[in-house]
């Protein structure tokens, strides 16, 4: 066997099964922690009297921060390593989320949730960097779907737990409840996470690190990967922020409840992660990618129809193609990127989160404006230019 140094984690062993763990606990706790404000809202509204529009900026502040903050973070990464940085920002963004339960002003609130999405942008592009330099190739792809799983989890999970601790004790046990959480995932991260073994720290520099970007920036394969992102979460995103007002109306006229609810379909994103990881040694990943967009483009055309049932089945089947579309052009970034793979991953997740901001909000004008028919073609579109996108992704 190569040295210690040489070796990558590879599938079917204890080192393997740890590592995925540690990565999907940090996957569960940074998006518990990024959306928990989401059932939330009301509750914030009514306390604070603030609009919806505006109480809507507890989430917004926070993932507008995440973006724009990944290419600084991505950037230290190439000079500070990968784990401790990690662990360092899981630390400090549950320590600001017990600290958003202890306020009782707006403006802190916003101001510590906007810190909290700077701590988080520490971690997703540095843990997809460490997958693609420490797995071994055949390993990669279903370490990151396990890792893209644990975000699914953390989505959901974060909603439902911040929802249930509402009602019994209010928003601040709700917050208070989320970030101890992640604590806890902090510490079976530091336990379990094997430290870097291939990762090479830069001199940095301003000039290395534009230089970085925009070597990544040159490389096609990698346009059309962050051009993925950015169109399968806004996609995504703009489906699920406007859904809740479609069934909210006639004909359907569902409750708050059972609308929230339909965020169960975040198991079939939990399941389907993992399972696309798996097939790419088999099939390749364009064929994986194009057969996600595929079932996202199903899933929109179910929920066109004017059926409860359609609706519900159409958001699991879209729910189930994003994230295998997703974990599959996540751990191409690693694949494709030729060094300073934190900053690749900083650049893809921070086209990402852009596109859920963008889309999401064009989205809206859209529903208000035009309708929910409108919507959806508009988002069938945008998957369409997806799936001719990852056709230019080699097989």
């Amino acid at each position: 066997m190569a040295t210690s140094g040489r070796v990558h984690i590879r599938r079917g062993t204890a080192e393997y099964r740890r590592a995925t763990f540690a990565l999907f606990c940090a996957g569960f706790a940074t998006f518990a922690l990024l959306y928990c404000v989401q059932p939330l809202l009301p509750l914030l509204a009514a306390h604070f009297s603030v609009s919806a529009a505006t109480s809507a900026l507890a989430l917004s502040f926070t993932t507008l921060s995440l973006a724009l903050c990944l290419l600084v973070s991505g950037a230290l990464a190439e000079s500070w390593g990968r784990k401790p940085v990690m662990a360092a920002a899981l630390g400090v963004a549950s320590l600001l989320g017990l600290a958003c339960a202890a306020v009782d002003s707006w403006e802190p609130l916003l101001v510590l949730r906007a810190l909290l999405g700077l701590a988080l942008s520490g971690l997703p592009a540095l843990a997809m960097a460490y997958v693609g330099e420490e797995f071994d190739p055949e390993s990669l792809p279903a370490a990151m779907g396990l890792y893209i799983g644990g975000t699914a989890l953390g989505g959901l999970l974060g909603r439902l737990l911040a929802g249930l601790l509402g009602d019994l004790g209010g928003w601040p046990l709700a917050l208070g409840g989320v970030a101890s959480l992640g604590l806890l995932a902090l510490v079976l991260f530091v336990w379990l996470l094997p430290p870097s073994r291939h990762f090479r720290a830069q001199r940095l520099s301003f000039g290395g690190v534009l230089g970085n970007f925009a070597t990544h920036l040159g490389n096609p394969r990698l346009r059309v990967l962050f051009l993925l992102g950015f169109l399968l979460m806004g996609s995504f995103v703009a489906l699920f922020n406007y859904i809740g007002f479609r069934l909210a109306g006639a004909p359907f006229g569902l409750s708050s409840t059972v609308i929230g609810s339909l965020f169960m379909v975040y198991l079939a994103g939990i399941f389907s992660a993992g399972w696309a990881g798996r097939l790419v040694p088999r099939f390749g990943a364009r064929r994986v990618l194009l057969g996600g967009v595929g079932l996202m483009l199903a899933g929109i055309a179910l929920c066109a129809t004017a059926w409860l049932a359609s609706i519900t089945l159409g958001l699991g089947v879209f729910t189930l193609g994003f994230f295998a579309a997703h974990a599959v052009a996540s751990g191409q970034v690693g694949h494709y990127a030729q060094g300073a793979k934190a900053q690749a991953s900083a650049l893809y997740l921070c086209a990402y989160y852009l596109g859920s901001s963008l889309v999401g909000y064009v989205g809206g004008y859209v529903w208000e404006h035009a309708g929910w028919w409108p919507l959806v073609a508009v988002l069938a579109g945008l998957l369409v230019i997806a799936g001719v996108a990852a056709r230019r992704l080699p097989g």
